[in-house]
């Protein structure tokens, strides 16, 4: 996985957070698949299409806060995730 200072896209802008789809119980496979990007002062309250109960690793960048919810619309529990 990429550490919380390396997270920029190709064009070089800062992410907060970056989903992978797969994962593995082998460290140098996780953070691998389809990834979606969550750039700085994002409020998704409903998951993209193709997204909801996909994620199964995540990074969090440095000075950043990711928040999820177990239902849609931020319904349901809630888990922070920083750095």
């Amino acid at each position: 996985c990429p550490s919380a200072n390396d997270l920029r896209p190709a064009n070089g802008t800062r992410l907060c957070a970056v989903l992978y789809a797969d994962n593995s119980p082998y460290y140098d496979q996780c953070c691998a698949g389809a990834a979606l990007e969550v750039p700085p002062g994002s409020d998704v309250p409903y998951m993209p299409r193709g997204w909801a109960a996909r994620a199964s690793s995540l990074v969090v960048g440095t000075r950043c806060e990711l928040t999820v919810w177990s239902r849609r619309a931020k319904g349901g529990k809630s888990r922070r995730f920083s750095a």
